[in-house]
């Protein structure tokens, strides 16, 4: 009888570990959806997610101390050597005193042209996307072209958003509404109710909070742990995107104009552009810049543009006649105040 007794115990606590392991993982180890299908959650979410305000001491939605300048960039070895390469720049109207946005320029490794790149502080900046009818599609929205004149009174620079969405293999999720549902893995451009933005991989790197107010996908992850992803450096250089010339018969090149943005580990924010890059020479530039993820935005002459603007006075309006690209590219400070602009793009606001 006591042998059958003890048999009984042991089964008992037996029963009675394998229900609290089982409860640890589960709490410990979500399921997750697999890289190339949408969250489940958010492929639900078709309307409206609700975003909690971001509570007191969590960030502050104010200015803060400005991180330290950017150290100057070296450059590439066996690139042609250009006067004033690798030297940052301020840009931009001042924010509280400070420089919010410094730029370069420099050369690709293997390249011979420069490409620019903008420093942003986002101790200094609050960042807000915009969406167009183009890309995403799905409006009508808030926030799109043309920039407002209230928000231009503390517009310090913009800059391009990503593919349209037919090509991104990715989600859009802005204004409490799922545009289209986002996907794990995808590199992902992040927007919190402080203005703060970050870089990275769905699902992993970032993923849906209350403090979360808009997400821009835009394919895979270039700049993983401050280097290039093995994906950057395929040879099927396609799936980065189809570039011009484009049309029946013609076949575009590796080499042409596409931009990209990383965050450092600090959380500054850095843009890249410029004219006949490949994709691991956009990672090669932000990861030069300092980044530790970066993605890659839109492509081709058309599209990539980042502005900075300077009015005469601090509280000024921000608009064309005070704007000046960062590169020579073929759209320029006008952009964000056309209102035809039918795509979306990110502007980066004083905070107050």
């Amino acid at each position: 009888m006591a042998s059958r007794t003890n048999r009984s115990l042991i089964l008992v606590v037996l029963l009675s570990g394998m229900t609290a392991l089982t409860a640890c993982s589960s709490v410990s180890a979500p399921r997750q959806a697999p890289p190339t299908q949408a969250l489940p959650t958010q492929a639900r979410q078709a309307a409206a997610v609700p975003v909690a305000p971001v509570p007191a001491g969590t960030a502050g939605t104010g200015r803060r101390e400005p991180l330290p300048a950017p150290a100057a960039l070296p450059p590439f070895p066996g690139t042609p050597a250009l006067a004033g390469e690798g030297a940052w720049q301020a840009a931009g109207r001042l924010v509280g005193g400070s420089p919010a946005v410094f730029e370069t320029q420099l050369v690709p490794p293997g390249g011979t042209k420069r490409a620019g790149i903008a420093w942003m502080d986002p101790n200094l900046l609050s960042a807000r996307l915009y969406s167009g009818s183009l890309s995403p599609g799905g409006g009508p929205y808030q926030y799109t072209a043309p920039v407002s004149p209230g928000a231009a009174d503390s517009l310090v620079a913009a800059f391009n958003g990503g593919f349209k969405m037919a090509d991104a293999h990715g989600g859009y999720y802005t204004e409490h509404r799922m545009v289209r549902p986002l996907v794990r893995g995808a590199a992902s451009l992040v927007f919190y109710a402080d203005g703060s933005v970050t870089v990275g991989a769905w699902g992993s790197d970032v993923t849906m909070t209350p403090y979360v107010v808009a997400v821009r996908q835009n394919l895979f992850p270039l700049v993983v742990s401050e280097k290039p992803t093995a994906r950057a450096t395929t040879r099927t250089w396609r799936v980065w995107g189809g570039t011009c010339p484009c049309g029946r018969g013609q076949h575009g090149t590796e080499q042409q104009w596409r931009s990209g943005i990383g965050v450092t580990a600090d959380g500054a924010l850095v843009y890249v552009a410029g004219p006949a890059l490949t994709p691991v020479q956009v990672a090669d530039l932000l990861v030069r810049a300092g980044t530790v993820r970066g993605m890659e935005l839109d492509i081709n002459p058309t599209w990539p543009v980042f502005a900075s603007y300077r009015p005469a006075s601090p509280a000024g309006a921000a608009g064309p006649a005070n704007g000046s690209r960062l590169v020579g590219s073929h759209l320029g400070p006008a952009t964000f105040f056309d209102p035809g602009y039918a795509r979306d793009f990110v502007t980066m606001s004083a905070r107050r």
